[in-house]
């Protein structure tokens, strides 16, 4: 059902080909096309854009920030503060997209965020997303939005495909350190490096244990980015086993407990296949071979 002055385009579904799936589960992303009309992203943006300018926290000037600080302007659960960016936030299509690659009945919310590099801003090192998730299972998925045509000199997303099946990395922070160690680990293992430019209306899919970074931005205006996290709605909490874990469990996850669904206020279900509506939507695929 289309929320009231939301696009419909925002709930109506996107086929998804056989291929595409197949390319996801093997190479742990998946860039879709003209998934989000030129329209429907430039009547969000300018909103995504003042909350980002409005709560962003960071104003030391980029040569005087570390590796991450120069990375991005990174704002979480702005849908917590503008009802005009919850609204695109629940898209079912999005949200639909994401369950159907994750292949399980219904994903909930873990957090949005946006992600701006700034005119001029630095690498985003390369590094997994799911160290510092409190999770059990690797049914996670990211979905990277970009409001403005992306080429290569703003700074795209880059993946190293199938590197979502390895082990390497899953201890690091992003940092200086993931970027030399990863990099090193991409060019030995010999994973295909996808750093092709978007689209407006372009959007990626990427696990939580997908190796990826993005490079500079050498060109004069903000690379803007919005991008939302989804979970396996049967996903439970495990107990968190590093300081991330645990800022992630009390800011994005209510402090739910531990070995049970994240169903708070903060983690709605944005998307249940029809007719197995509630909660808990049964269980999740079994594990595959070197992913869990």
């Amino acid at each position: 059902m289309t929320t009231v002055g939301r696009p419909a385009e925002l709930d109506e579904p996107y086929p998804l080909t056989d291929e595409q799936m197949r390319k996801f589960e093997r190479d742990g992303y998946v860039k879709l096309r003209g998934v989000l009309s030129a329209e429907v992203l430039d009547s969000y943006e300018p909103e995504i854009t003042g909350q980002v300018i409005d709560l962003n926290t960071q104003h030391l000037p980029l040569a005087e920030r570390d590796t991450y600080g120069r990375a991005f302007l990174q704002i979480e659960n702005l849908w917590r503060h503008s009802p005009v960016v919850e609204s695109f936030v629940r898209s079912t299509r999005l949200a639909r997209l994401a369950a159907e690659l994750l292949q399980v009945r219904g994903v909930r919310l873990y957090h949005d965020q946006a992600l701006y590099k700034e005119a001029g801003g630095g690498i985003t090192p390369w590094h997994v997303d799911q160290y510092y998730w409190p999770l059990s299972s690797d049914r996670t998925v990211t979905v990277w939005i970009p409001l403005q045509d992306t080429p290569d000199e703003m700074g795209p997303l880059t993946f190293a495909a199938g590197s979502h099946r390895a082990a390497d990395g899953r201890e690091l922070v992003i940092s200086d350190e993931s970027e030399q160690a990863l990099a090193q680990f991409v060019t030995r293992a010999g994973y295909p490096v996808d750093d092709l430019p978007y689209a407006l209306g372009d959007v990626s899919f990427h696990t939580g244990w997908t190796v990826h970074r993005a490079g500079t931005n050498t060109t004069p205006i903000p690379r803007r980015v919005m991008t939302i996290i989804y979970m396996d709605a049967d996903i439970e909490i495990t107990e968190p086993d590093n300081q991330w874990r645990r800022a992630d469990w009390r800011n994005w996850l209510s402090e739910a407990p531990v070995g049970g669904h994240p169903d708070g206020p903060l983690n709605p279900i944005l998307y249940a296949a029809p007719g197995r509506p509630g909660p808990t939507l049964g269980a999740r695929p079994g594990p595959r071979p070197g992913v869990d």
